[in-house]
């Protein structure tokens, strides 16, 4: 826009007046993409002290069912050795059989956990779940509304774990549900540069015995108070391992991302694209808003979240979302004026009307013609002068354009006048068109008449007629 503008204008700061006005359109900040940095720095969770005291899950659903009716896998990550379990189970099981389940494979080997991060999934935020992790006092930390990336080690256990499926079933055929246990025992015994080891020898202080390294494995003359100081350092080495690999992949992060804070009261506006396939706004595919809102921030979660005031109709979203979800809403609040809230005063108005047509003039474009008129308008600052296009006028005001009829007959619309020059010394000539010929509108114009008329200040009786060009003209 500055550009458009420098041209023609100048005043002082014009270049950030421009931009802050730009800035300030609602309907741009709703529509334009964001061509910078994905806002809010990398936050991670602390590094558990202990092994399956902290662990995390999700869900791999609509797999192909297998013999035995199985169609979704169970995938849970300890936090700390990164070792994990993947449970065969039907999409349709009710919650007192996946907490039977949990029971049975997690907590009788493992323990109670402290914690588990999960995403929003309505088994997780069901109230038999959380009655019943309350009662193990387990706390349940769940990610905010549309942002996968809080539960990022499950979501990279899950890539895995499909690749590995994928690669059993095209070797080897059969069932996924069967080369489970095999896949299982292959990624717990494979290398993590995290933590510098695999997640068998993480867990268990010693490399598995497997057909590969069959030999390095022996049996451990390690006893007593050796076995405590073994463990104890293996889970220090765990533990600064994985402080290096976070430290380093914060460092690689923060480098593409953009440090981003609201306060209390602030109005941003949401992001649409985490939610397509799931809350529709009015727009289908690519006329979809980008953005919507604004709404009012009610709370800080955190360091990196904040809780939205949303509207009814959005009552089955969560409300707590990430900084990288929001954009700052910098219309003024002043000059959003509700439709509703218009109440217009019928004694008190301004009314501008056009009083008559005082020139006419063909606007030629590279493809097209288009005619537009000259029209004088009354107002209470005194006449002005404006061009506007003719078959717009004459939609609104048609009593502008009105008709004339000569003595011997032939009828014109001053309307359909769209040009008007002097030959020699014949008098006016004007160039009558049908109104009715849509290509008018397309600058196809079609001559019909030719009028050539004598000074009316002399006569008004018309000289000739036709529909050629007179050759002594």
């Amino acid at each position: 826009m500055y550009q458009d503008l420098r041209g023609l204008y100048w005043w002082p700061g014009m270049k950030k007046d421009i931009a802050e006005y730009v800035s300030k359109c609602l309907n741009c900040a709703k529509v334009k993409a964001e061509h910078q940095r994905p806002s809010g720095l990398l936050l991670q969770p602390e590094i558990p002290m202990w092994k399956w005291e902290n662990i995390s899950m999700d869900f791999i659903t609509k797999l192909p069912r297998t013999a035995n009716g199985k169609d979704s896998i169970w995938i849970i990550v300890d936090r700390l050795t990164k070792s994990a379990h993947f449970l065969p189970i039907r999409e349709t099981y009710p919650l007192r059989k996946l907490a039977r389940i949990y029971i049975d494979e997690i907590i009788s080997r493992h323990g109670i956990p402290l914690g588990i991060i999960s995403d929003r999934d309505a088994r997780f935020t069901a109230r038999f779940w959380e009655s019943l992790h309350e009662a193990f006092g387990t706390r349940l930390d769940l990610s905010t509304a549309y942002h996968p990336q809080t539960d990022g080690q499950t979501e990279r256990t899950i890539q895995t774990l499909e690749d590995m499926l994928r690669a059993c079933v095209i070797d080897f055929g059969g069932n996924w549900d069967s080369h489970l246990p095999l896949v299982e025992f292959s990624y717990n015994n494979s290398y993590h540069a995290s933590i510098g080891m695999a997640p068998f020898e993480a867990l268990y202080g010693r490399k598995c015995r497997s057909p590969i390294c069959w030999t390095e494995v022996g049996d451990s003359q390690i006893t007593g108070p050796e076995i405590i100081q073994e463990t104890t350092d293996k889970i220090r080495q765990i533990r600064d391992n994985l402080l290096a690999a976070r430290s380093r992949q914060k460092s690689y992060a923060d480098k593409r991302r953009k440090p981003l804070e609201f306060e209390v009261g602030d109005m941003v506006l949401l992001k649409v694209s985490p939610w397509k396939g799931v809350v529709r706004f009015g727009k289908k595919g690519k006329l979809a808003p980008r953005y919507v809102g604004p709404f009012k921030i009610l709370e800080r979660i955190g360091k990196v979240a904040y809780k939205l005031e949303l509207p009814p109709e959005l009552s089955n979203v969560h409300p707590t979302f990430h900084v990288s979800n929001l954009r700052k809403c910098l219309a003024d609040q002043d000059l959003q004026v509700p439709l509703d809230d218009i109440r217009i005063d019928d004694t008190m108005h301004f009314v501008e009307k056009p009083v008559e047509i005082m020139d006419r003039e063909i606007k030629q474009l590279k493809r097209s013609r288009i005619p537009i008129v000259k029209v004088r308008w009354e107002s209470k600052r005194g006449p002005e002068f404006t061009w506007e296009r003719e078959d717009q006028m004459k939609l609104k005001y048609p009593h502008l354009f009105t008709t004339v009829t000569p003595r011997n007959g032939f009828g014109m619309e001053l309307g359909v006048w769209l040009s008007l020059v002097t030959k020699r010394s014949q008098g006016p000539m004007v160039m009558v068109f049908d109104e009715n010929d849509d290509d008018q509108l397309q600058g196809k114009v079609q001559v019909r008449e030719w009028v050539v008329v004598r000074d009316p200040a002399r006569s008004a009786e018309p000289l000739w007629f036709g529909n050629r060009w007179p050759a002594n003209l």
